[in-house]
């Protein structure tokens, strides 16, 4: 009985042991990246693991977009470490705006948010650019076929309390990533409208001192309220991460 007893034990280990976790991947731009902006500040993605049972790779970089991520092939690595069940948030739209002509910074998208094209140069070599939903759809794709969950993120608000009077406007990168998970059929969190909505009760004063250098880049204390804002957007929208929360009290209302 002992004999048998410890074999049940031992493969009992074994087997708790050979059970992979789940592991969440983040891919984003500085607003989400460790060491956010630089100078004090930092990225949201850093203080999910205060909140959440699984593992957190953070793989956002500053300074990117969805274009250059996928040009340096950053959804690619992701996808070759993911296990079935996983997770993945995308977050872009800070840096993809702005014009291929008559200089390309390697970040602009191709406007529209379809199956659009644009021919470039970028450090002397040729590029087709794609649509900021075109990019995210692709990635999306990638992840699925791998087994994993995906979550669309809307880009983090600059400090919509810049002007004096609360004022907060989503950018057409908020349209386009909702769009992005529509057509991809994965989750969406509107993350942009759960920190303004978060930031407009906190008040001028205290939103005001987490953009201590720039109104994109948060404070330690800015990018725990960013990070808490949408794991509120987790919870309103019942995403399947949520079961992974180690407590679903968050401050803000469901939108």
């Amino acid at each position: 009985m002992k004999n048998a007893l410890s074999i049940l034990c031992a493969f009992g280990a074994f087997h708790v042991s050979s059970v992979t976790a789940a592991t969440l991947y983040l891919a984003g731009d500085s607003t989400m990246a460790p060491g956010g902006g630089g100078s004090g500040t930092d990225g949201w993605g850093q203080y999910l693991a205060s909140y959440l049972s699984l593992t957190i790779s953070n793989d956002a970089v500053a300074g990117r977009s969805a274009r250059s991520y996928t040009r340096e092939r950053r959804f690619n690595t992701i996808a070759s470490d993911i296990n079935p069940g996983d997770f993945v948030v995308i977050e872009f739209g800070h840096n993809d705006g702005g014009s291929l002509t008559p200089t390309d910074n390697g970040r602009t998208d191709c406007p529209g948010e379809g199956s659009q094209t644009c021919s470039t140069t970028y450090n002397g070599v040729h590029e087709t650019v794609l649509t900021f939903p075109a990019y995210l759809e692709d990635a999306a794709a990638t992840f699925r076929a791998k087994g994993a969950h995906v979550i669309i993120s809307s880009q983090t608000p600059n400090n919509p309390w810049e002007t004096g009077n609360f004022q907060y406007s989503p950018s057409r990168f908020v349209g386009y990533a909702e769009l992005a998970a529509q057509k991809s059929g994965v989750e969406y969190v509107d993350h942009g409208a759960y920190v303004a909505s978060i930031f407009e009760q906190l008040g001028k004063s205290t939103v005001d001192s987490y953009f201590p250098n720039d109104h994109t880049h948060t404070s330690v204390a800015g990018a725990n309220v960013v990070a808490q804002a949408f794991l509120k957007g987790v919870v309103c929208g019942n995403s399947s991460l949520r079961s992974y929360l180690t407590s679903t009290d968050f401050a803000g209302q469901c939108l």
